[in-house]
C-alpha cells in the first residue's frame, strides 16, 4: 500500500496492536540442527487453523537481503525460501490450510506502479554498478584488497520476480517439489492443505487470497470463528484483514528495526557505506568472516485489538439511526486510501505524518452526524457523503499547506541548529593530561589525592584554550578585532583573516544541511492552485472544467479501490490516466458520476505484461523475438520504453519519494505490435504465457485423499468437480504435473534429493463460482466471537 508510515502511525497510536511472536529455537546435537515438531501445541497459546503467506513479500529479501550478503547463485536463493516458510510454518502450526500466494499478472491500475517500481530499480542498478566498478578499479590501482568481483552475467536482476519470467516459472517448480517433500516427511504438514497459487495465476498475491477468503466465508457452513494468519509487510494486509470482518485475523511480519547494518557491496562488510569502502581488512580476507545480519524477529498484528481500539475511537453517541462498528470500520478503511494506495496518487494536502487519517475521522463523524448514514456498504459509495468532507477538506487546504511550510521550516532551523552544536562538541577538547584526564573504565589502579588544586584547574583551562591560541597565534589582534566587526549590510563579506574562518564554517554548514528541493508550485503560497495545474498538467490557468474533470477521475478511483478490497477486481482495464492527484477542493458534483465499470474485462496475460511493464534493461526475461520492439529505433512502441526519464520530487527531499513520469502504455497499440511475433515463441514461453490454475496438494494421511486419488484415473483436464473438502469447498481438475502414487519427483535443486513413494495428491483448483451480481456481505457472521 502506498502509505509508507502507516504501520509506524498505527503501531504508535495503538501500541497494543503488537505482540511478539513466541518462537521455539533449532538445538544442535553432536553437529545436527535439531528443529522444533510442527505438530505439536503452538508455544503461542492459540491453534491457528489457516496461514496464508503473500509470497513476495519472502521471495524478495530472500533473493537480494539488505542487511546481510546475498546468495551466491540461484540454488542459495531457492533454500532460502524453503527455510523461511519452514520458519513460519514453525511460528505459525496451522491445522488446516497453508495458502501460498505469488504475485500473478495485476489489474491495470497496479500494473502503472508496477512499472514505475520496475524503471526505477533499473535505473538505480544501473547507476550502483558504476558507481562500484569506479570506486573498485580506484582501490585497486591504490593496492587495497578486495573479494573477487561478481561476473556481469551473475548479478540479480530483482525485475525478474515479475509473472510470465522464466525465473517465476523455476520458483513454481521448486515450491512444487518442496510441498511434495514437506508433505511426504513432516509430520505437522500431514493432515493440512496446501494450496499454491502461482504467477501464471492472475491477480496480487494479497488479494487472491482475500478473494479465497471471501468466497469460503459466503459458504453456509463456514465456521466464522477461523483462526486466520496471514504473513505479509504490506500495510494494505492490516485494510484487507478489517476488510473481511473475520474475529480473528492476524498479521505476522518482520518485526522493523531501523538502521539496521547493511554489507558494502564491494567488500561485503558492515559499518561503512559503498562510496567509503576501503577494502577488506588484511585479518578478513575469508568469506566466512565478513559479518552478516541477524535472523529479524517475527511479530503479530492482532486485528480484533485494532477493532477494539477503533470502536473507541469511532464512536458516535446519540446517531439517529443504529449504531454499526463493523460499516464505521469500512468507512475508516475507505478514507485510509485518501492517504495513500497502490493505485492512486494521493491527495496533496494529506499527509499521515500530519494527521492526516485523525483529521479526515473528525470530518467523517461531522459527515455522519449532518447526512445520517455510512460512507459505504460492502463496498458500495455514498458519494453524496463523500463530497461533503471533501467539500470541508478543500476549506482547509490553504491552512494545511501553509502549516506544514513552518513546520518544515521549523525542523530544517532545528538540524541547522543541532550540526552546529555537534561541530562545536566535535572541537571542544577534553584534557588529556592531568589529574582529572580520563581514565580507561575497568582498570585496577591507584588514584593518588589532588596535590595542587589551584594549578590542576590552571592546567585544564590552558588545554581549553590550546586550540583558539593555534588560530590567533601570529595574528595581530586590531586586525583580528576589526576582521569582527562588519559593517551594517555587509553580511558574510567581512575581509580578514577570521572573517575568512566565520564564512568557511558557514560554507561547511551548509554543504552539510540537507537542501531544499526546487519546488516551483510552492503550495504554501496563494495561487497555489494555478501553479499546480499549469506545472504538473500543463493546463492553462481558465481551464476549470479539466480540474473537476480530474476530480471526478479520482473518485472513481475510489470507488474501483473500495471494490477491489471488498468484492473484487471490477475492472482489469481501469487505471487513472494521471501522475499526479486533484486538491479537495476540486471535488465538485461528485455525486452525478457513473460508478459502473466495464463487465468482462480480461488480465494481461504474462509475457503481454512483462512488455507492459519492464524498461529495456530487463529484456533478457522477455521473448527475444518481443525484446527487439524494447531498443529497435524503428519499433512501432519504443516511446514505451524510455532509457531515461525525469523524476519529479514534487516538493519532497529524496528521489525514491518523486515522481516517475513515465509515459503510459496504450493497451491496444501494444498488443498490435506483439500481434506478429506470437508465432515466434517458443513452446516454454507459450506455457510461461498462459493463465493457469491454483494447485491443491493433500497427502495421504488425509480423509478426503481416496477422493482426490480417483481423480487421477480420468483423462479429462477440463472436467469439473465440486467438491467440499474439510470446510474448503472448491472446483477441482485434474493436474498435469500429478505425481502418481508411490511414484518418484525428480528434485530440481542439487542439494537436495528426490523424493521418492510419493504419498502427495496434487490437482488444481478453483475457488467457488459466483454470479456477477452476488454481493460478499461485509460484515461478522452469524455465531462469530
Amino acid at each position: 500500500m502506498g502509505v509508507p508510515a502507516f504501520f509506524r502511525w498505527l503501531s504508535r497510536k495503538y501500541p497494543s496492536v503488537i505482540a511478539d511472536c513466541v518462537e521455539q529455537q533449532p538445538v544442535e546435537v553432536d553437529g545436527v540442527m535439531i528443529y522444533p515438531n510442527s505438530a505439536e501445541s503452538n508455544p503461542n497459546n492459540v491453534e491457528f487453523d489457516n496461514l496464508y503467506l503473500d509470497m513476495n513479500g519472502i521471495i524478495h529479501p530472500c533473493t537480494h537481503p539488505e542487511n546481510k550478503p546475498a546468495p551466491k547463485n540461484e540454488e542459495e536463493m531457492m533454500i532460502a525460501i524453503f527455510e523461511c516458510i519452514d520458519r513460519l510454518f514453525r511460528i505459525v502450526r496451522p491445522r488446516k490450510v497453508l495458502y501460498m500466494a505469488i504475485d500473478g499478472v495485476a489489474p491495470r491500475a497496479k500494473m502503472n506502479q508496477q512499472r514505475s517500481r520496475r524503471f526505477r530499480a533499473s535505473k538505480e542498478t544501473a547507476e550502483k554498478l558504476e558507481e562500484i566498478s569506479r570506486i573498485r578499479d580506484d582501490l585497486r590501482a591504490r593496492g587495497i584488497s578486495l573479494p573477487p568481483e561478481k561476473p556481469k552475467g551473475e548479478h540479480f536482476d530483482s525485475n525478474c520476480i515479475t509473472p510470465g519470467t522464466p525465473f517465476m516459472a523455476r520458483l513454481s517448480e521448486c515450491l512444487h517439489f518442496y510441498i511434495h517433500e514437506k508433505l511426504n516427511s513432516d509430520p505437522g504438514w500431514k493432515n493440512i492443505k496446501v494450496i499454491l497459487s502461482d504467477a501464471n495465476v492472475p491477480g496480487e498475491g494479497e488479494h487472491k487470497i482475500m478473494d479465497y477468503i471471501r468466497k469460503q466465508r459466503a459458504q453456509p457452513d463456514h465456521d466464522p470463528n477461523t483462526q486466520h494468519v496471514l504473513c505479509g509487510a504490506d500495510a494494505d494486509l492490516i485494510m484487507l484483514g478489517l476488510a473481511t470482518h473475520e474475529p480473528n485475523f492476524t498479521i505476522i511480519r518482520e518485526e522493523f528495526k531501523p538502521n539496521q547494518p547493511r554489507p558494502c557491496e564491494i567488500c561485503g562488510q558492515v559499518g561503512h557505506e559503498v562510496k567509503d569502502c576501503a577494502g577488506i581488512a588484511h585479518d578478513q580476507t575469508n568469506e566466512a568472516d565478513i559479518p552478516i545480519g541477524s535472523e529479524p524477529n517475527f511479530i503479530f498484528v492482532r486485528l480484533c485489538v485494532l477493532r477494539e481500539y477503533l470502536e473507541k475511537e469511532l464512536q458516535m453517541p446519540n446517531l439517529p439511526f443504529q449504531y454499526d462498528l463493523d460499516r464505521a470500520i469500512d468507512d475508516w478503511v475507505f478514507m485510509c486510501f485518501f492517504v495513500g494506495n497502490d493505485f492512486l496518487p494521493h491527495l496533496p494536502s494529506l499527509e499521515i505524518r500530519e494527521g492526516a487519517i485523525d483529521r479526515l475521522v473528525t470530518l467523517y463523524k461531522k459527515a455522519v452526524y449532518k447526512t445520517g448514514g455510512w460512507l459505504t456498504d460492502s463496498g458500495n459509495v455514498s458519494l453524496e457523503r463523500v463530497q461533503l468532507i471533501m467539500t470541508e477538506l478543500g476549506e482547509a487546504e490553504d491552512s494545511i499547506f501553509k502549516k506544514r511550510q513552518e513546520t518544515e521550516k521549523y525542523f530544517r532551523e532545528r538540524n541547522k541548529k543541532n550540526r552546529r552544536r555537534e561541530r562545536m562538541t566535535r572541537s571542544f577538547q577534553r584534557p588529556s593530561r592531568g589529574q582529572f584526564a580520563p581514565q580507561a573504565l575497568g582498570r585496577n589502579q591507584h588514584v593518588n589525592p589532588v596535590q595542587n588544586a589551584r594549578q590542576e584547574a590552571y592546567q585544564m583551562r590552558m588545554q581549553g584554550v590550546s586550540a583558539a591560541e593555534r588560530q590567533v597565534r601570529g595574528v595581530d589582534p586590531n586586525a583580528a578585532l576589526n576582521s569582527m566587526l562588519r559593517p551594517e549590510g555587509q553580511g558574510n563579506q567581512a575581509q580578514g583573516q577570521w572573517g575568512q574562518r566565520g564564512n568557511q564554517d558557514r560554507n561547511d554548514e551548509d554543504s552539510n544541511s540537507e537542501p531544499e528541493p526546487d519546488d516551483e508550485v510552492r503550495l504554501w503560497e496563494d495561487g497555489f492552485k494555478d501553479r499546480y495545474y499549469s506545472s504538473k498538467f500543463g493546463v492553462e490557468v481558465s481551464n476549470i472544467a479539466f480540474r473537476h474533470k480530474l476530480g471526478l477521475e479520482y473518485v472513481l478511483g475510489l470507488c474501483w479501490v473500495l471494490k477491489y478490497y471488498y468484492q473484487g477486481c471490477a475492472s482489469w482495464k481501469w487505471y487513472f490516466p494521471h501522475h499526479y492527484a486533484p486538491f479537495a477542493s476540486d471535488f465538485v458534483n461528485i455525486t452525478a458520476l457513473n460508478k459502473e465499470f466495464e463487465k468482462g474485462t480480461q488480465p494481461f496475460r504474462p509475457l503481454e505484461q512483462l512488455m507492459g511493464v519492464f524498461p529495456a534493461a530487463s529484456s533478457s526475461h522477455v521473448p527475444e523475438p518481443w525484446a527487439e520492439l524494447m531498443s529497435d529505433p524503428h519499433s512501432e512502441i519504443i516511446d514505451f520504453y524510455p532509457t531515461d526519464f525525469k523524476i519529479d520530487l514534487n516538493g519532497k527531499k529524496f528521489a525514491w519519494q518523486g515522481v516517475a513520469l513515465l509515459p503510459f502504455v496504450d493497451e491496444a497499440r501494444l498488443f498490435h505490435a506483439l500481434e506478429p511475433y506470437y508465432e515466434k515463441l517458443t513452446k516454454e514461453e507459450v506455457k510461461r504465457n498462459v493463465r493457469g490454475d491454483d494447485r491443491l496438494y493433500v497427502s495421504n494421511y488425509h480423509p478426503h485423499s481416496n477422493f482426490l486419488n480417483i481423480l487421477y484415473e480420468s483423462d479429462n483436464f477440463d472436467q469439473e468437480f465440486e467438491r467440499v473438502i474439510e470446510g474448503v469447498k472448491g472446483r477441482l481438475l485434474l493436474a498435469r504435473d500429478r505425481v502418481n502414487y508411490g511414484g518418484c519427483l525428480r528434485s530440481p535443486l542439487r542439494s537436495l534429493t528426490n523424493v521418492t513413494g510419493n504419498s502427495v495428491v496434487c490437482v488444481r483448483f478453483r475457488d467457488p463460482a459466483y454470479d456477477d451480481k452476488f454481493i460478499f456481505p461485509a460484515r461478522r457472521l452469524p455465531g462469530a466471537m
